[in-house]
């Protein structure tokens, strides 16, 4: 019974030791996470100002100049025949463009929503990463003070075991010694009755 809760001892070390591997798994991945995403959110704010400028050289090259406040307003409005309503024109080259325009809008409005998700996944994700890092904080508090008290309780049951072969080995003496005595007190006896 006593080596099995020593063995016990040492599984809850292991589930100690398993419990701090996978916290620090959990804080790396959550730190690379929150880096991917940063990178991922820079790459598509990148890719919308490019597009951007792309439509409006496209407009300026069928005749339409715009100011980025124009282009701004014309983008969050979603309705690419706002880019079509001053241009009209019969030649293939100015189709062309305008097609190429569309096309480019409806791209950065898939982007912008994109953008948008991403950002509610990026808040929903860090607000989890900070929920479950208080309660893995929780956790390994509790596996701590676990540990504390089986190590304290493994230091009693050594000083339980070693008293009780104390206290044996005293009882075995004292037996030992009342026998011996009784004995001698026998032997006197005999021997003071036999002497008269």
């Amino acid at each position: 019974a006593i080596e099995q809760s020593f063995d016990q001892g040492e599984n809850a070390n292991r589930t100690s030791v398993d419990l701090r591997i996978r916290k620090t798994q959990h804080s790396v991945l959550a730190h690379k996470f929150v880096e991917v995403m940063t990178e991922y959110n820079e790459t598509q704010t990148l890719f919308r100002e490019r597009s951007k400028g792309r439509i409006q050289r496209q407009l300026e090259i069928t005749g339409k100049t715009t100011t980025d406040e124009e282009l701004e307003e014309m983008l969050e409005s979603g309705n690419p025949s706002i880019f079509t309503s001053d241009i009209i024109s019969d030649s293939q080259i100015t189709r062309q463009a305008l097609n190429e325009i569309e096309s480019r809008h409806k791209d950065i409005m898939k982007l912008e929503s994109s953008i948008r998700e991403l950002h509610e996944m990026f808040m929903d994700m860090a607000m989890f990463v900070e929920t479950q890092g208080e309660m893995i904080n929780n956790i390994e508090k509790n596996v701590m003070n676990a540990t504390d008290y089986v190590e304290h309780a493994k230091e009693e049951t050594k000083k339980a075991v070693k008293y009780q072969s104390k206290a044996r080995r005293k009882m075995w003496i004292i037996i030992i010694v009342s026998v011996v005595l009784v004995a001698i007190v026998a032997l006197i006896i005999g021997l003071s009755v036999g002497i008269r």
